[in-house]
């Protein structure tokens, strides 16, 4: 009766940790959930964060487009990108709202940024991944902030200086006032919902690479390979999930911001493109805000690949250091075995005394020490090569429908990228 009553309390406090409740290590983001309007924790903020989408992502920039064009206006005042820079964002802002707002749903917020499942983790891991979620935040502002900064400028330029008189509120003044903050709210609105989904899974990514760095020291105390493996395992099961849920955005992220771009280079490549600095700088603008986002994607995939790649030779260093410790001395060879140990003191050493001038360059996964090989006199060979060929042959990172997200993939997505640019500027101005 008591360790059915133990075990019922402990239950509880697990699902305790599970749920959400109102001081917990999420409130402060929540908060800033619900200021952005993208919270959708009930019925109420469900509607709410829908109308402001529907307004500001599809509603404003059509009337933007269509009612507030200017055709009779000047050079400098006529807006030929709009429809692209208009489209681009409104397009990534709706991929990315719908695919936030099936993770909240689906999975709710707690357990989509697995904090459900801290509670295995370290402190170290834990104190880490809590610093990264207070600074993700400050990391979007960061990418956003001067953008807007960039566009509210060009906006409050365009409206000053008589880009648009429409008097539709009886005033052209005021009119131009709304107009205004209306787009500026439009345009933040939609940049920051893409930033917000691009800086989550960077925050995921966080977690995972806290969470190697801290598997990294298995391999420095007395771990069995049983313990090792089922570790591994766990991480690459979080992996594979962040691969599943994120692989839909990433990819028609990935598409829709390239035929942005590749329709923006068509236009200001046209033999009678007019192109300056008063009607390119918004697309201008809305390119660097997507190809930020898109970097924040690519570069925190490539980074965990890597990190994941680097568990492989902390293994096979871990493997070959065991081996050279344990082999056994037959009578007559103690004195080779004596030299080949105290070699390998001195290597050790003479690598210890380079960390110093290397910095912040190593870390636990990928640095040149020498790993003590003292606790591995009880683990077999065999099993210690098992362990590495596993490791070898089951290579882990973030995937999109199969499509490892590493630093190899990265230079093939820019040459595929640079070879399309460079097409596309032999066929209108002749560049080959």
């Amino acid at each position: 009766m008591g360790d059915e009553r133990e075990r019922l309390l402990n239950k509880n406090k697990g699902f305790s940790r599970s749920v959400s409740h109102a001081r917990d290590e999420l409130h402060s983001f929540r908060t800033w959930l619900r200021w952005l309007c993208v919270d959708q924790s009930n019925a109420w903020t469900v509607c709410l964060s829908w109308f402001v989408f529907l307004l500001f992502a599809i509603l404003v920039p059509a009337v933007s487009h269509f009612v507030l064009s200017c055709s009779d206006c000047d050079s400098r005042h006529s807006r030929p990108y709009d429809a692209v820079a208009q489209l681009s964002l409104s397009g990534v802002a709706a991929i990315s709202f719908i695919c936030l707002s099936t993770f909240v749903r689906r999975y709710g917020l707690r357990r989509f940024l697995f904090f459900d499942k801290l509670r295995n983790e370290s402190e170290t891991v834990r104190q880490g991944y809590t610093e990264q979620l207070n600074r993700s935040l400050k990391i979007l502002f960061i990418f956003v902030l001067p953008c807007f900064a960039a566009e509210t400028v060009y906006k409050i330029w365009w409206y000053s200086s008589g880009g648009s008189k429409i008097p539709f509120l009886g005033n052209v003044v005021v009119s131009n006032t709304v107009a205004c903050i209306l787009d500026l709210c439009s345009w933040f609105y939609r940049t920051v919902v893409f930033f917000l989904v691009c800086v989550l899974f960077r925050l995921l990514c966080s977690l995972q690479i806290l969470r190697m760095q801290d598997f990294a020291l298995v391999f420095q105390g007395n771990s069995d390979v049983e313990s090792v493996l089922k570790e591994h395992l766990r991480i690459r099961r979080q992996l594979r999930i962040i691969s599943h849920r994120y692989r839909s955005f990433i990819l028609w992220g990935l598409i829709s911001i390239t035929a942005s771009q590749f329709a923006s280079l068509l236009m200001a490549t046209r033999p009678n493109a007019n192109l300056d600095i008063f009607n390119s700088g918004e697309l201008a603008v809305c390119s660097v805000s997507l190809l930020a986002g898109l970097l924040i994607l690519l570069r925190s995939a490539a980074r965990i690949t890597h990190k994941a790649q680097g568990v492989t030779c902390l293994a096979a260093k871990w493997h070959v250091c065991a081996t050279v410790d344990s082999f056994d001395t037959v009578e007559g060879e103690t004195p080779v075995a004596k030299a080949a140990e105290e070699q390998a003191f001195s290597e050790n050493c003479s690598v210890s005394s380079d960390c110093d001038d290397v910095g912040d360059e190593e870390d636990e996964l990928d640095n040149t020490r020498f790993i003590p090989s003292y606790a591995y006199s009880t683990i077999s060979f065999q099993k210690r090569q098992a362990l590495v060929t596993y490791f070898e042959n089951n290579r882990a990172g973030i995937t999109v429908y199969g499509f490892m997200l590493d630093r190899s993939s990265l230079h093939t997505i820019f040459g595929i990228e640079l070879s399309l640019v460079l097409w596309l500027l032999g066929k209108t101005i002749g560049i080959s």
